[in-house]
């Protein structure tokens, strides 16, 4: 395989990676209001409100070791699958090193219930046609991807929303409530816990045992062994703020995540069909190795 031919399939690789980072990778409540000095109410009422309000504006970062770092902005609306619109800027690491080989310093991200779509900008267009756009299917990630991991990121793609991360630290069984603090000017309650994947389904039963069941399925077929997890959850029992350390097979993965204005409105439109390209069409154009 060329050196340009392993670049560009890398690359591909990447955007993908970027695109399920950015989302994934979703004010305290006043005592009787929110579960008071107990945390698993608390976070109940936030997962299930969090889960409700359908839409939000997100604001991450993350940092993946030596292979990506990126910070990533935009809507996502998840009442009826996945629907949105972010910019991903790479800032570091292997991810930064091949896109800026293709002229691409930032990426322009579309999701839909179907698909995941990459501007790959105007370099990548030139040698395609004017195709700028690549679609990536979810149904094809399993293939492009391999195994159970590549069923984790497709069903991660399909059900992302801000309160997994409530849901991941209701199943760990390990929460506490360590005060109130601010986050960017608003009154916030923190929580912090640990989940350790090995003995997840041995906890109690926070979110019953089939949800802790599937839960610890898909942290195992991302690698992921351990997740120390923060959340800062508002008056209206809504998620502001998250951040994560997540061990796993290929390093520690941290980021952080705020949302804000819930409930807004999320158009999403599908690139055109002369300017996009299927991934598997673009992988059957490249040599194999």
């Amino acid at each position: 395989m060329t050196g340009t031919t392993r670049c560009r399939r890398t690359v591909l690789t990447f955007a993908v990676a970027a695109a399920l980072t950015g989302v994934a990778a979703c004010g305290a409540p006043d005592p009787g209001e929110g579960g008071g000095s107990d945390p698993f109410a608390a976070l109940r009422l936030a997962e299930e409100s969090t889960g409700d309000a359908d839409s939000s504006r997100i604001e991450s970062t993350a940092d993946m070791g030596d292979l990506m770092s990126i910070e990533a902005d935009g809507e996502v609306d998840w009442a009826d699958g996945l629907n949105g619109a972010m910019t991903i800027t790479y800032t570091g690491g292997q991810a930064a090193d091949q896109m800026g080989r293709l002229g691409i310093t930032s990426t322009r991200a579309r999701y839909l219930p179907d698909a995941y779509y990459a501007d790959m900008g105007d370099l990548f267009a030139g040698q395609y046609g004017g195709r700028r756009w690549i679609r990536y299917a979810y149904e094809d990630l399993d293939e492009m991807i391999g195994g159970a991991s590549g069923a984790y990121v497709r069903e991660h793609f399909k059900s992302v929303t801000p309160n997994q991360s409530v849901r991941l630290l209701l199943a760990s069984g390990d929460a506490d409530r360590t005060g109130e603090e601010d986050v960017r000017g608003e009154r916030t309650t923190h929580y912090a816990g640990t989940v350790d994947v090995a003995d997840l389904q041995e906890r109690d039963a926070n979110l019953g045992e089939e949800a802790r069941a599937e839960l610890a399925e898909q942290l195992t077929a991302s690698g992921i062994t351990t997740v120390a997890i923060d959340l800062w959850i508002d008056d209206d029992n809504l998620l502001v703020k998250k951040t994560e350390e997540a061990e796993t097979a290929n390093g520690v993965v941290n980021s952080t995540v705020h949302y804000s204005d819930y409930g807004i409105d999320v158009t999403t439109e599908k690139p055109p069909a002369g300017d996009t390209v299927d991934y598997k069409e673009l992988m059957g154009s490249l040599p194999t190795s």
